[in-house]
């Protein structure tokens, strides 16, 4: 099976043994869909919160207006012509079946660019970025910014099967998508990531594996590991956010990093229940989603559509709860990284980062050069939130090109 032709400039040599991956195409049965509207419709709710604000939880108003959305006009069938238009793999990376979506680019000399999603993301949020990245001349952009583009799903997510031995955190995943790399054929490419991506991404650049040229992530996650300067004005704007999540915003992290098997029970029986959990993030993103239900305004791409497919995916794959244990698995890592008091091993490859004004915390430019020496790129974009790639997806495109440019 040839996966696609290579791209010129020798970037890609598919001499290289494709053998144990295969097509893939997703296919849903009606009568799993209607086995979904009927648990959406017999939910039985809980009572409405006593505030008018997410102070409780996600508020009820939400809920009921995308149970609504989801068991009424939804069309699922549109998400699954979307997914199967695009060319689709799975391949056998120790002991998983990886699934992913592998795109060239039209333009010859493209830079080949693994992309890993977040939680509780999946490949949903970064399909509106595959067109300004594989082919940006067709979105204002230049020939010569263009990538091969292959987006994997994370082992546990979507797709991807569940692992099912221990220890498949965020570094084992880093060495799973070098290897998709090499089996691919590609000799040299960049890593990007954000929210559970961004520690791949990160694990990657630390791992640096043979052919990486460099990663681009845009949340800091290196302050999860200990205290920043707080200096400046932008340090300490940047720490009150981040303790304001550690107080009242990281309920779903603290439970899916020591109890994931527990919510995991409510996740997979209830439908309302998983979009739910899903929607209580960070209070940007939330508010966000909220407004493109209760009052109708999306926020960029964040639409009803794209929300609902995302919730969808995870219901029709049954994954929410194996995606839940890849927090307890980076947890236990990050436990014992602190615990031995010994830090990982810098960054080799050149580091590019973007600061989006609605992260859970937005990030200054001193606090990612003390977490990466090798930064090369760093800007602080005008709009867009913690799932950037979903809520923006041609800026975000425009800010990865940017990242990557001078490592062509």
């Amino acid at each position: 099976m040839v996966v696609g032709p290579p791209p010129d400039g020798g970037e890609c040599d598919m001499s290289v043994t494709t053998a144990g991956i295969r097509p893939f195409v997703v296919e849903t049965s009606d009568a799993e869909l209607v086995r979904l509207h009927d648990r959406i419709t017999a939910t039985r709710w809980p009572h409405e919160e006593l505030v008018e604000d997410r102070s409780q939880g996600v508020q009820s108003a939400t809920m009921h207006q995308l149970a609504d959305y989801w068991a009424g006009d939804y069309d699922w069938r549109r998400c699954e012509a979307k997914l199967n238009a695009l060319p689709q793999f799975k391949t056998e990376i120790d002991g998983v079946d990886v699934h992913f979506i592998h795109v060239k680019s039209p333009h010859p000399n493209a830079l080949p660019l693994i992309m890993t999603h977040g939680w509780p993301g999946s490949v949903i949020e970064l399909l509106e970025t595959v067109g300004p990245l594989t082919d940006p001349t067709a979105y204002g952009g230049r020939a010569e910014d263009a990538f091969d583009l292959v987006l994997p799903s994370m082992p546990g997510y979507g797709f991807s099967g569940e692992p099912a031995d221990l220890g498949w955190n965020a570094g084992r995943v880093g060495l799973a998508w070098a290897e998709l790399m090499r089996r691919l054929g590609y000799t040299r490419y960049v890593a990007q990531g954000g929210d559970v991506g961004a520690a791949v991404t990160d694990a990657m650049g630390r791992q640096g594996p043979d052919g990486l040229l460099g990663i681009h992530i845009n949340v800091l996650l290196t302050v999860l590991s200990g205290p920043q300067p707080t200096k400046s004005k932008a340090e300490r704007a940047a720490q009150a956010q981040v303790d304001t999540f550690r107080a009242n915003g990281s309920g779903y992290f603290l439970e899916m990093v020591t109890r994931p098997q527990t919510i995991g029970y409510a996740l997979v029986d209830s439908p309302v229940a998983l979009a739910a959990w899903m929607l209580d993030h960070d209070t940007d993103s939330y508010y966000k989603i909220s407004s493109a239900f209760v009052d109708g305004e999306p926020a960029g791409n964040l639409t009803r559509d794209h929300i609902v497919d995302n919730i969808t995916l995870y219901w029709l794959t049954g994954t929410a709860d194996s995606a839940a244990r890849s927090y307890w698995e980076d947890g236990r890592v990050l436990a014992a990284t602190l615990e031995s008091g010994q830090a990982p091993p810098d960054v080799s490859v050149p580091v590019g980062f973007t600061t989006f004004p609605g992260e859970v915390w937005a990030a200054p430019r001193s606090w990612v050069e003390q977490s990466y020496p090798s930064l090369t790129y760093f800007n602080e974009a005008d709009r867009g939130g913690h799932f950037a790639a979903w809520e923006e997806p041609e800026l975000f495109a425009s800010e990865v090109r940017a990242a990557f440019r001078s490592l062509r």
